[in-house]
């Protein structure tokens, strides 16, 4: 038999061989989709695949060269034989696919989802509506795992609204989070006149915002003055401070006929007016609700 015809026939019968090879392969990594780590029969290898594609390559290599050339044929059908075997054999299991909503865990049948695929969290605060107790959660507001803001001291109103965000447990609070009248601490004015000072902005601005959150709420702002000068002096500067806070608090939101504004004067002291420490803790103003 020819050296052509034999190199041929052997190619053929391994051509035929390496084919079942991959067959099978794809078939049985079609099968294995849920388990990438399953392991094939060990024909289905790419080595031994790349071994046969080898054999294959290089008989028809042999066969179909010149007697000159017979070597160098059957090493180049060789080299590409193994090369075709071995990507024939390849694993084609495909990858594991994520999860698309891997923080819902398990959704229940049923939940309308969105164009993802992902349950609905209208409010966007990370809890999707069907476990949402709390819907309508104010944008930015910190949640707990109900969807509902949090209230650090359990006094029944959210810290997001609390003027007062630290109570004791147990104590009976109005509806700014507090139990009686609160003291803005460190909101202060330029020396003898109503004008606010820098540092005393920014506190109005966190009072601001939580007075803006908490909508149903009316507030009376109460000015406060130490003994030093007139009794009618006092009364108008303290009027004019309390003022000048509900401005602020105004410009930032704050809708003004929530407000009230009234100056004590020096008709209301927390402390003696004979030291200094005692006439600036009576320089003061207070937040209470206005009912």
């Amino acid at each position: 038999m020819k050296k052509s015809t034999t190199g041929l026939l052997i190619g053929s019968a391994l051509v035929v061989g390496l084919s079942g090879c991959a067959s099978s392969a794809s078939q049985s990594s079609s099968q294995q989709q849920s388990s990438a780590s399953s392991d094939g029969s060990w024909y289905q290898h790419p080595v031994v695949c790349g071994l046969a594609g080898s054999l294959i390559g290089g008989s028809i290599g042999y066969a179909t060269s010149s007697s000159s050339d017979e070597e160098s044929g059957a090493y180049t059908g060789a080299a590409a034989g193994a090369a075709i075997g071995g990507l024939l054999c390849a694993d084609r299991t495909p990858e594991p696919v994520a999860p698309q909503c891997p923080s819902y865990g398990e959704v229940p049948a049923g939940v309308a989802v969105d164009a993802e695929g992902c349950p609905l969290d209208s409010d966007g605060d990370g809890v999707p509506d069907y476990r949402d107790q709390c819907p309508g959660t104010p944008a930015g507001v910190e949640v707990n795992a109900n969807g509902c803001p949090l209230d650090s001291d359990n006094d029944g109103v959210p810290d997001y609204r609390d003027q007062c965000p630290n109570t004791p447990a147990g104590v009976e609070v109005n509806a700014l989070g507090c139990p009686d009248s609160v003291v803005l601490q460190d909101v202060n004015f330029e020396f003898d006149s109503a004008q606010l000072t820098s540092n005393a902005r920014n506190v109005l601005n966190g009072v601001a915002e939580r007075l803006v959150s908490n909508p149903d709420v009316r507030v009376s702002i109460e000015g406060h003055t130490d003994s030093r000068g007139s009794n009618e002096y006092n009364k108008n500067l303290s009027q004019e401070r309390a003022q000048s806070v509900a401005s602020y608090l105004a410009s930032r939101g704050v809708e003004a006929n929530r407000m009230r504004a009234v100056g004590y004067g020096e008709e209301q002291p927390v402390a003696s007016n004979e030291t200094a420490e005692g006439r600036f803790q009576n320089r003061r103003v207070e937040l209470d609700e206005w009912n």
